[in-house]
């Protein structure tokens, strides 16, 4: 699932230049990064016990125009960055190495001066995790390989080939409820960085680009599939299976946002294990939500992000409200990618893996 999800990223940001592929603007940028472990639960309260220090490397493309999507978000920064540090407690929980895709921004852009927001997502691999015989202490994070994701807004100074960079972030590891126990591990960094510019771009950011769309609707439906984990450590894993009737609305001539609605019927496997001495049958683990979302699009790629309420839910084994983030992508054919983080605020329930179809694209 995370291998997938990083690949994605990182192949839609550089499938995006290849028509133009030697005329971008390409830095290259390096950080130090200063944080500690935010004990978001009390079951990890004992975890952080000193500060956690980071370093990243990033290969950085500044928009030039070449996309339609450049123009409506002010000619948005991309690229890789690779990540090592420690997470706020050697020796429970060892270093993490990572790798993510991430998009900024802009919010403030000025000839020698922008302020950006930043979202990226990828892998990070942890090298001591939860062990019931010789580390049960760590038990934020129970699987070596696990999802990366950063949030953040960003500084910078240019100087003609060199710049400063000043940042704030939230990163975060887990696996996604894939195998308990799933803490998770959330770290906020403040960072600082030094960037030079390896090649300029012979494009200009100011080109007129016509025809960048109207409102469209789309309707359709989703497949989705997944296995989850439940407590108690060490449970077997339990299939879910969800199908997902929604109606989307891009926005505005420039396609900046979209809104999407949509009601699931959800089967969770491992819901019949929940109070055990109480007989269930499969229509009564059915769970039925509704789900509102925000679309970014970046053409036919969209970030999702939302929240939905179970109107039926006859157990309660968890929160009333539930919430997705993640990526899908619209072929041109109308057949829909998806992949998706469900949660429950900041409990992850499980990844949806998901197909479907949608009508009046």
């Amino acid at each position: 699932m995370r291998i997938i999800f990083a690949i994605l990223l990182t192949l839609y940001c550089f499938s995006t230049e290849a028509q133009s592929i030697g005329r971008e603007e390409i830095w290259l940028e390096g950080k130090f990064k200063a944080g500690f472990l935010a004990a978001h639960r009390g079951m990890i309260g004992h975890l952080p016990t000193e500060h956690a220090f980071a370093g990243e490397l990033t290969y950085l493309i500044q928009g030039k125009g070449q996309k339609k999507w450049h123009h409506s978000f002010r000619m948005p920064q991309y690229g890789v960055t690779t990540f090592f540090g420690s997470v706020g407690n050697r020796e429970l929980l060892g270093h993490y190495f990572g790798a993510y895709s991430f998009m900024s921004f802009p919010i403030i852009k000025q000839k020698v001066y922008s302020f950006s927001f930043k979202m990226g997502a990828g892998l990070g691999y942890g090298t001591k995790v939860y062990d019931s015989e010789t580390n049960i202490l760590s038990d934020a994070n129970s699987t070596h390989v696990n999802a990366m994701i950063v949030l953040g807004v960003e500084s910078r100074f240019l100087l003609g080939n060199n710049s400063a960079i000043v940042g704030l972030d939230m990163t975060h590891f887990s696996n996604a409820a894939s195998k308990v126990p799933n803490m998770g591990l959330n770290l906020p960094y403040v960072s600082i960085g030094y960037g030079r510019r390896i090649q300029k771009s012979n494009h200009s950011d100011t080109c007129a680009v016509s025809g960048l769309g109207r409102e469209r609707y789309s309707f359709g439906a989703m497949g989705i599939g997944s296995v989850s984990a439940s407590f108690p450590t060490g449970g077997k894993k339990t299939g879910v299976y969800v199908l997902s009737l929604f109606a989307r609305k891009i926005i505005g001539p420039q396609q900046k946002g979209g809104l999407e609605l949509s009601f699931d019927v959800m089967s969770k496997q491992g819901n019949l294990q929940f109070h055990p001495n109480v007989p269930k049958t499969q229509l009564d683990i059915i769970q039925l939500g509704a789900f509102t979302g925000f679309i970014l699009p970046l053409d036919r790629l969209h970030f999702v992000l939302g929240m939905g309420v179970y109107v039926r839910d006859k157990f309660h084994p968890l929160d009333r409200f539930y919430h997705r983030v993640g990526l899908r992508y619209v072929f041109k054919n109308g057949i829909n990618m998806g992949l998706v983080l469900k949660s429950h605020w900041a409990r992850a329930d499980y990844v949806e893996y998901g197909i479907g179809y949608s009508f009046g694209r």
